[in-house]
């Protein structure tokens, strides 16, 4: 009897704080007013919520607290890779399967699981009383709408092209803009200097990377995933297959045979293959796939970052690119 009470008294602290904030707080564009939470939902921090500052992210402006100590990482596996770049530990973040991922670890020892990627538990969250929410852009709106009810939510870009608004996102709500900021200049240095080495000799090649994904092989756009790392930031020729890409698109061996890459970078993760667990292994022995170019060449590069970095951020961006010049600069 005792646990149904308390559960049942969660649900209903909960439901108070999701039907009577009544739109106190959006998602996309939180006021002043609405970031001020009722004494009777956070009373620890009602003089916290007095003090606000308002702060700009991808051309909307959001009020969020003066002290942004608490947050709360929910739908981004964009901002967990950010938080590792700056330091930042979460109060709350994306566990995997149940757990954290140990390329999470430095900046999770102190965090509690607030559910998986695409199942945020609402309950855990406003248990924790985060002053700020980072949430994703790809979560429905009546998600979004839940959670801005709770405390100020960013829907956290998961395009690649944002990567650097993401990170000083990241900074200015934790006083590390310094930080974000040196990050991101030394990731264009290092990446200035290595396409001045690569560019030349690689100006004829193709290459690629590819994702495995449920036993299929996937490939990206040219601005999604690390394609941005090597066709702008690396400035290799982009192959008539992935500028004809529009999404992530599921190819055939057979197909992706025609393609044949010069160079090929493979990421493959476990957790995204459960039902075929040795689709990689199979894949290698294929006769199709070992007629490939990369293939014949020992040219095939495995999970050179984690197979659960997203691309398209500042820790992905940086470790790729340096996996990526060793391998492409080995004879």
């Amino acid at each position: 009897m005792k646990k149904l009470y308390l559960g049942m008294s969660m649900a209903a602290l909960l439901a108070m704080a999701l039907t009577g904030c009544g739109g106190q707080k959006e998602a996309a564009a939180p006021t002043n007013s609405q970031a001020a939470a009722p004494a009777a939902e956070k009373p620890a921090e009602t003089a916290n919520k007095q003090e606000t500052r308002t702060i700009k992210y991808l051309d909307k402006e959001y009020t969020v607290p003066a002290k942004a100590d608490r947050i709360v990482i929910t739908g981004s596996m964009e901002s967990m890779e950010d938080s590792l770049v700056l330091g930042v530990n979460p109060i709350g973040a994306i566990s995997v399967g149940g757990k954290f991922p140990e390329m999470f670890a430095p900046v999770t020892s102190q965090a509690q699981s607030i559910g998986e990627k695409t199942q945020p538990n609402l309950e855990t969250i406003l248990s924790l009383k985060p002053d700020v929410i980072l949430g994703s852009s790809k979560f429905p709106p009546e998600v979004a709408q839940k959670l801005g009810k709770i405390a100020p939510t960013f829907p956290v870009s998961h395009i690649s092209t944002n990567w650097e608004a993401n990170l000083l996102l990241l900074g200015e709500l934790t006083g590390k803009q310094e930080e974000a900021q040196k990050a991101l200049q030394s990731y264009k240095d290092e990446a200035a200097a290595a396409k001045a080495k690569l560019g030349e000799a690689l100006k004829d090649k193709k290459v690629v990377v590819i994702r495995i994904r449920q036993g299929d092989i996937n490939i990206y756009p040219e601005k999604v995933f690390f394609n941005p790392s090597l066709y702008t930031d690396l400035g290799l020729a982009v192959p008539a297959e992935v500028k004809a890409a529009k999404a992530q698109e599921i190819v055939s061996l057979e197909k992706f045979s025609e393609l044949n890459p010069d160079y090929l970078f493979v990421q493959f993760s476990p957790d995204e293959n459960k039902d075929n667990p040795k689709a990689l292994d199979d894949l290698q022995k294929n006769p199709i796939w070992q007629s490939i170019t990369a293939v014949k060449n020992g040219k095939v590069f495995v999970n050179v970052v984690d197979p659960l970095a997203q691309g398209g951020t500042a820790w992905s961006k940086t470790n790729f690119l340096k996996a990526a010049v060793e391998k492409l600069s080995a004879n």
